[in-house]
């Protein structure tokens, strides 16, 4: 045994940190508490190793004043979490824990999450907490938590040759740092009018050009006229068997042209000339990256990008997929195939598709995007070992028939077109089926191929016009973007990360900027993204959020120094906010009228106090018909409720209760208005 230390193993989740010292003890660590935090010891050979985690970051970015009304701000430092967050408070703890082991260590192994934000956890922590221990600490690689990927890793243990990774991580946390609390301070403290906010007003360098995307969409809608036209089908029936078929001219210009259709048509018999067939080759499905599996999963879940992220972090804490934060959409050769399909053929839903293509010898198929850090999303082999909510389930689900799929040979699709003529007007129709499934037999119903049964007839037949209708269309508007497109928006346009996107667009949804499964901007959204398109451009610019991706990207592969990016973004911001304070006070008073207005439309109260998430609102019972004070995240699980008056109008006012901080209102009946904390246990509630 080593005398003079251990090697202290730093994990960045304590489900991670079990699983590794489980791994290189076979089972047999002994659990302890340090400062609160579960510690793993455990000898093996002759070295000693003790491993321990994080709980996600440990440290933050903050400036040293702390007072939220001060800006600009351009001296920031990392500081522990709890004295930056006030949901920070486990970091105490686990910081002091991993302080106090460290000066008993003789060795450390960076074991956080292979990616930019877990080397910037991993550093921060051991340059912080760990005595400036960032460049001598090795360095544990693996994709997955199975034990033996983790073990693999450790016998092969490595000096890092950079810290590209880590130091485009924190030069990413200081510049959306100094993008978001400067420019939302500024919209915060610029005058307004009735003094009141009901809302969080903020804005960052995504989030800006993102909510941007949005709002140019909705003018497109807004702005667009539907042009009348007309869609005439006919009915016909041969041998008894009915079908449709469309105008070969989809969309007919002018009633009087349809109508005259119609009437030439009608009770006569139509000849079919011309029955052609075809096929086409559909290739299977390359294998997920992130951004692919949360599109993926919206289409055929419907579950947000924000909620897929969270269950796949879960599944790989589980064991049961590879480490879902990658761009990669190819699966490496040395990634043993034949022993995960042999996992996956032990769980009886996928068995005869495992063994069919184990049997087969079958290659799966690759993708042209690559992650040096990470190989495409792939279940690991392993079953779950214990009940998986119905979401999780799913979603596991997918990710192995998708897997599976890309072992699968082409499908083939059989197209038949039909085309029939009547009094000179032609008619069309198209069938399709699988003739041939491949892949698709794999990925089950999530293939979403939909046969079309092609009518019954052969080239030379006279069929029975049964009638033929007319109806009134409009041209489409332009689509709102869904949570899966926006995402696929901002992954073409080159803002954001893998790891942020998503979060990007629930925060877009939880100001109220954006509403709606199809996303749809508010009146709010709306001020803030004209606000920034009159004043400040820059924080909306595509290109300026691009740039700063591509340079940080720089950072990582050491072409550029982060001081240079994060002394330009103080350049940048500064010219904006001297724009935003040269007009403040229209920016306040457009704003501002804007929050009034909205708070009022949706009968919003105030922050709720419990889930702290959600907004408390006016709601009425369907059963009694009273109102009552509950939260928006009610379908998430927070219970937040209080009763209110049956009688007079509700007004919020500004600032929560200083006793409990429950929203307070104005009750306006009578001759005097009224406040009123809306808690009925607020150890202050009165009325005055």
């Amino acid at each position: 045994m080593v005398v003079d230390g251990y090697t202290l193993v730093i994990c960045e989740k304590p489900d991670a940190a079990r699983r590794v010292a489980d791994a290189l003890s076979n089972g047999k660590s002994a659990v302890s508490q340090v400062e609160g935090t579960s510690v793993f010891r455990f000898v093996k050979g002759e070295e000693e190793f003790v491993v321990c985690s994080a709980q996600g970051h440990l440290y933050g970015v903050s400036d040293p004043s702390g007072e939220r009304t001060v800006y600009p701000v351009f001296d920031v430092e990392w500081y522990p979490l709890n004295e930056v967050d006030k949901e920070g408070a486990t970091a105490k703890r686990r910081i002091a824990a991993i302080r106090e082991l460290a000066a008993g260590a003789a060795r450390f192994v960076n074991a956080c999450d292979l990616d930019v934000e877990g080397e910037t956890i991993g550093f921060n922590l051991l340059r912080y907490a760990c005595g400036g221990n960032e460049k001598a600490a090795l360095r544990a690689r693996f994709s997955t938590l199975t034990e033996e990927d983790l073990r693999k890793s450790f016998s092969e243990l490595e000096s890092p040759t950079t810290d590209g990774l880590a130091r485009a991580g924190r030069a990413r946390h200081v510049i959306d740092f100094l993008w978001g609390v400067n420019l939302s301070r500024a919209l915060s403290q610029s005058p307004l009018g009735s003094g009141r906010r009901y809302r969080t007003v903020s804005v960052g360098r995504v989030q800006g050009p993102t909510l941007g995307f949005l709002a140019k969409r909705e003018r497109e809608i807004r702005e667009f006229v539907p042009t009348p036209c007309w869609k005439v089908t006919g009915s016909f029936q041969k041998d008894g068997k009915e079908f449709s078929a469309g105008y070969a001219e989809e969309k007919v210009k002018t009633k009087a042209k349809a109508e005259e259709i119609r009437m030439a048509c009608r009770g006569g018999t139509a000849l079919v000339t011309m029955v052609r067939r075809s096929t086409a080759r559909v290739s299977p499905p390359t294998p997920f990256s992130l951004g692919d599996l949360q599109r993926e999963a919206y289409r055929v879940l419907r579950v947000p990008p924000s909620r897929t992220l969270r269950i796949a972090e879960s599944l790989y804490l589980a064991a049961l997929i590879s480490y879902p934060r990658t761009n990669s959409q190819m699966l490496p050769i040395s990634l043993d195939l034949r022993r995960i399909l042999g996992g996956i053929g032990k769980m009886p839903a996928y068995s005869r598709a495992a063994e069919k293509i184990t049997k087969s010898g079958a290659r799966t198929v690759q993708g042209t995007k690559s992650d040096p850090a990470h190989p495409a999303i792939h279940p690991t082999g392993g079953r779950p070992l214990r009940h998986l909510d119905a979401q999780t389930a799913s979603l596991f689900d997918l990710i192995v028939r998708r897997f599976l799929a890309g072992f699968g040979p082409p499908a083939v699709r059989e197209l038949v077109e039909v085309s029939l003529e009547a009094e000179g007007h032609r008619f069309r129709t198209v069938g399709s089926r699988t003739a041939f499934p491949g892949w698709m037999e794999y990925y089950g119903s999530y293939a979403g191929r939909r046969d079309i049964e092609p009518p019954p007839v052969s080239e030379g037949d006279r069929v029975e016009i049964v009638k033929v209708t007319v109806a009134e269309k409009f041209e489409q508007r332009p689509p709102r973007y869904n949570q899966g497109s926006l995402l696929e928006k901002m992954e073409n346009e080159g803002i954001g990360t893998k790891a942020t996107r998503a979060d990007i667009i629930s925060t877009l949804l939880s100001r109220g900027y954006a509403s709606g499964e199809n996303l749809e901007v508010t009146d709010l959204g709306f001020a803030v993204v004209e606000a920034m398109e009159k004043y400040a451009p820059s924080v909306v610019s595509t290109d300026l959020t691009r740039q700063v991706e591509e340079r940080l990207e720089g950072v990582e592969d050491g072409t550029e120094r982060e001081s240079g990016i994060v002394r330009e973004t103080i350049r940048t911001v500064s010219e904006q906010l001297a724009k935003l304070l040269a007009n403040e006070e229209e920016v306040g008073k457009e704003i501002d009228g804007t929050l009034v207005a909205e708070a009022a439309r949706l009968g919003e109260l105030g922050k709720c106090p419990v889930c702290k998430s959600g907004r408390l609102r006016v709601v009425r019972s369907r059963t009694t018909k009273k109102r009552f004070a509950g939260c928006s995240n009610y379908s998430s699980g927070c219970s937040a409720s209080a009763p209110l008056p049956q009688r007079g109008t509700i007004r919020p006012v500004a600032k929560p209760c200083v006793k409990c901080s429950w929203p307070v209102v104005y009750i306006s009946w009578g001759r005097r208005p009224w406040k009123l904390c809306v808690n009925p246990s607020c150890p202050g509630r009165r009325k005055s």
